[in-house]
């Protein structure tokens, strides 16, 4: 499996044209490439993220929630190619993947799902005159480095909240595993 950038919706390669082996730890032999990004790839996904902010930041609660649901049923649809990729990626048994790892992905996804439309806001009175209250608003744009051990299970925990929220995600996945980031990007598309 090749593994190329997902920005602004599309698998691109790297714009200096390099690619780094990717090797399954089982055998040492090498099953794919995955693109090797600089700071230009970095700063096109900035620009997309912080293009998409807009649109994706108003979206109501309710429709953010029913697309980060549609995320966790595609997860669960897919589960044995992203626990096979996720197997050969890092080299753990396929039966943890697809019995603990994919379907926490998948929860994860639900949970934030849920979270999107429960937010509260907090109001304390300071002194007479003054109320100090919380607002939960979207920033913007969230960068999320998520490491080769858990790929698609910490990813999902970094991705799903920020979407949640409203904001738009810059994600970096190991270059060690990037297989069930790059199946995930095509899965959001989806």
């Amino acid at each position: 499996m090749d593994a190329l950038n997902f920005i602004d919706g599309r698998h691109v390669p790297a714009q200096g044209g390099e690619w780094i082996e990717n090797y399954e730890p089982a055998t040492g032999a090498p099953y794919g490439k995955v693109a090797s990004s600089d700071a230009r790839d970095v700063q096109a996904a900035v620009a997309a993220a912080q293009e998409a902010f807009p649109a994706w930041s108003s979206l109501p609660a309710q429709e953010r929630s029913r697309k980060l649901r549609a995320v966790a049923r595609l997860i669960e649809r897919d589960k044995d190619r992203l626990a096979r990729a996720e197997s050969i990626d890092c080299g753990k048994p396929i039966t943890l993947a697809a019995t603990l790892e994919i379907p926490r992905a998948a929860l994860n996804f639900e949970f934030f799902a849920d979270a999107a439309t429960q937010s509260a806001t907090e109001a304390h009175p300071a002194g007479d005159v003054l109320l100090n209250y919380t607002l939960r608003q979207p920033l913007g744009p969230v960068g999320s480095i998520s490491p080769w051990n858990l790929p698609l299970y910490l990813l999902s925990w970094k991705v799903a909240p920020a979407l949640a929220a409203g904001n738009t995600v810059v994600a970096k996945p190991s270059e060690v595993t990037p297989a069930t980031a790059h199946l995930l990007g095509e899965l959001c598309n989806e």
